[in-house]
């Protein structure tokens, strides 16, 4: 009786020990699988950065902060470039503030009784911006020059315009 016991016991804990292992190797297969999963996403992802990292790059290719000549002509100067790119792109966008229906820079008059408005401005040097303005139904493009004058305010002038058409 007591061999029986020792016996059914054994097979008992022979088949806890079998049941111990198959679960513990499918968990860890599930997670090697988990794993192998994540690292390939990791790399698709660090791929899609590196993509994203040199679009961007090359989107941001003409812009005054990338331009260290542009920057480094300010400074020769005497202008601070932290607080002077900032007070060029806030002067186009106090012509915004206007009375009437002529905008002070833009060569065009609203086509829908709103007010035109310069929406973004991109300085591609010390010497040209790009703008966009809109009256909110029609939408185009100013091309200008600047010069900083010795009080460090911007004299824009006006060199190219477009406005899309309405399709």
């Amino acid at each position: 009786m007591k061999s029986r016991i020792f016996m059914y016991l054994f097979i008992f804990s022979v088949l806890v020990i079998i049941f111990q292992y198959v679960n513990s190797k499918n968990i860890i297969d599930k997670y090697e699988k988990d794993i192998s999963s994540y690292q390939d996403e990791l790399a698709e992802n660090a791929k899609t950065i590196e993509v994203l990292e040199e679009e961007n790059f090359e989107l941001n290719y003409f812009n005054i902060d990338r331009n260290q000549e542009a920057i480094d002509y300010f400074e020769s100067q005497g202008y601070d470039t932290d607080e002077l790119i900032p007070a060029i792109k806030e002067g186009l966008y106090d012509m915004n503030d206007y009375e009437g229906d002529e905008h002070p820079i833009v060569p065009f008059v609203s086509l829908t009784g709103n007010k035109l408005i310069i929406n973004k401005v991109r300085i591609l040097n010390h010497k040209w911006i790009v703008a966009n303005f809109t009256d909110g139904e029609y939408w185009g493009e100013i091309f200008l020059t600047y010069e900083v004058d010795d009080g460090g305010v911007a004299k824009f002038d006006l060199s190219e315009y477009f406005m899309y058409p309405k399709l």
